[in-house]
């Protein structure tokens, strides 16, 4: 059984509307309406508040769709990846720093001088580079 029969199924033994559904789940009504019409699949904390809502366990909701499995495993890499962004952007910005407080400190030192030239130009394509490859693993990944 779909995922999109068992939320409407669900919905309708516990007595909810479909608006009353939206509303404790947080989400419009025409998203409660796509996800039973199979139109569009639930995220994972979607999932997890249907779960507790209908009470369903989450074994119960996922088992046996194979569409939403591989739309959890997809938005988890989309995370996983997002995560990593972050992170090198975090160290960037610590990078960035740390070489602007040494050209002030060490004025006149060439090397330093020269990274802090250079290091935004590599950093800036090292971003667009995992922008695009980023990018290109999610087109895959829709195919």
């Amino acid at each position: 059984m779909k995922i999109a029969d068992k939320i409407k199924n669900a919905r309708i033994q516990k007595g909810y509307t479909q608006e009353q559904s939206a509303e404790n789940l947080l989400v419009s009504r025409q998203t409660i309406s796509n996800w039973e019409n199979g139109k569009s699949l639930p995220d994972i904390i979607s999932i997890i508040k249907m779960s507790e809502l209908y009470g369903l366990s989450l074994d119960e909701m996922m088992k046996g769709d194979k569409a939403l499995l591989k739309k959890v495993e997809r938005d988890a890499a989309a995370a996983k990846a997002e995560k990593k962004i972050i992170k090198f952007a975090w160290i960037s910005i610590v990078i960035g720093t740390i070489l602007i407080i040494l050209g002030e400190i060490l004025e006149g030192n060439p090397f330093i001088d020269f990274m802090n030239g250079a290091l935004p130009w590599v950093l800036l394509g090292l971003m667009f580079l995992f922008a695009i490859l980023y990018l290109d693993k999610e087109e895959r990944d829709k195919e």
